[in-house]
């Protein structure tokens, strides 16, 4: 497949998204092609300052870099203000906006910005439940103690920071959140809770559960995703072998439960059938966490191979039967994502998250940027 001439037809949708949008973010579409846009008062801004990075990498446009910038300076003033980041969810939208901006164009600004947010993910700990706590004020009685799959992603932030400070504590505060979403999240199979609740002043497990999923004992196939690609890349900053280990178990199960053509019903346990929608977002997200699993493993381990295979095959089978080709009518990039099934939120929609998941597999099996998770020397 010519990975670059379907990046090409992203960059027609997102330059006429440019104009449209006037530097308000898309979220999700409701039935029309047409995205709902939020001004910074939700959990995904970060995917599309994150499409404008990767768009601008691969094509220098000024148009699209000046978008770039703006859309980090807009991340800056919400950190000032503090509004809307009283969840995890920090680690998405300032990895892919502000460690971006450092990351493409080394702007201290920039840096300074993911720094700040890594500061403020960190009050989000709980020693006495040695968790991240996912939503909800420390104390909340329903969230309280509640770790979500989701969080791996947000976990590079702070791994990062350790880095560029030469603070250990980040770094250690996140393998600690890691290794307790391993051990409670992560079922013998291979399959994933969404989510687990501890007691939040022992840290005692008390049980699984969902919000998205199913039903509590599911496996929803977007958590599922983020799990395999959550643990790459601890692997990627820690080398530890069992998170190495986690990950292609979560992409062997992965792998194993999605249908013929390769992209994967919302949740893992509900009915595979016609009718029952998709989540194309998921298999976007496994497929880039599966091209950074490959990338750790020996040349000489067949499941190197398989896993690349994969990935490529259900980036191929989604540019097939669900890229819109460069449209400039249609807003997404990747039809037949779900956000919240079991709410009746999108069920079979436009995602801005699997519109940046699915530019940025293209990018990787280009040999281009592999995002913006980890800084290039790594």
């Amino acid at each position: 497949m010519n990975w670059s001439a379907t990046i090409e037809q992203t960059l027609l949708t997102t330059k006429a998204n440019i104009a449209r949008f006037h530097g308000h973010f898309p979220h999700v579409s409701h039935g029309d092609g047409k995205y709902q846009l939020v001004n910074h008062t939700d959990w995904t801004e970060g995917f599309w300052a994150g499409i404008l990075w990767l768009s601008y990498e691969y094509s220098k446009d000024p148009d699209i870099h000046d978008a770039a910038v703006q859309s980090v300076r807009s991340f800056q003033e919400r950190l000032q203000q503090e509004s809307h980041l009283q969840h995890h969810d920090i680690g998405f939208l300032y990895s892919l906006s502000a460690m971006a901006g450092w990351i493409v164009e080394q702007n201290e600004g920039a840096r300074e910005t993911a720094l700040q947010a890594a500061d403020l993910l960190l009050k989000r700990w709980r020693p006495s439940a040695q968790i991240i706590q996912a939503w909800g004020p420390e104390g909340d009685p329903e969230n309280g103690g509640r770790i979500i799959i989701d969080c791996l992603m947000n976990l590079p932030l702070l791994y990062w920071a350790s880095e560029q400070t030469g603070d250990p504590h980040y770094a250690a505060i996140a393998r600690i959140h890691a290794d307790k979403s391993r051990r409670f999240l992560v079922r013998g199979d291979g399959s994933s809770y969404h989510t687990f609740y501890f007691d939040p002043q022992t840290g005692d497990s008390i049980r699984g559960g969902t919000h998205q999923g199913f039903r509590d004992g599911s496996t929803w196939s977007r958590g599922q995703a983020w799990g395999i690609y959550g643990f790459a890349l601890a692997y990627r900053y820690l080398r530890e072998p069992y998170f190495l280990d986690t990950a292609k178990q979560l992409a062997r199960y992965f792998m194993d439960h999605v249908p013929e053509d390769l992209v994967a019903y919302w949740d893992f346990d509900a009915p595979q059938q016609q009718g029952e929608p998709r989540d194309s977002s998921a298999s976007a997200i496994a497929a880039c966490g599966m091209l950074e699993l490959a990338q750790h493993l020996d040349e000489s381990d067949p499941e190197r191979a398989s896993f690349q295979e994969f990935a490529e095959q259900s980036v191929i089978s989604m540019a097939n039967g669900y890229f819109t080709a460069g449209s400039t009518e249609e807003e997404g990039f990747l039809r037949h994502g779900s956000y919240f099934v079991r709410g009746g939120i999108s069920p079979d929609d436009f995602v801005i998250w699997g519109d940046y998941f699915f530019l940025e597999a293209l990018m990787r099996l280009d040999g281009r940027s592999p995002g913006y998770w980890y800084e290039r020397s790594l």
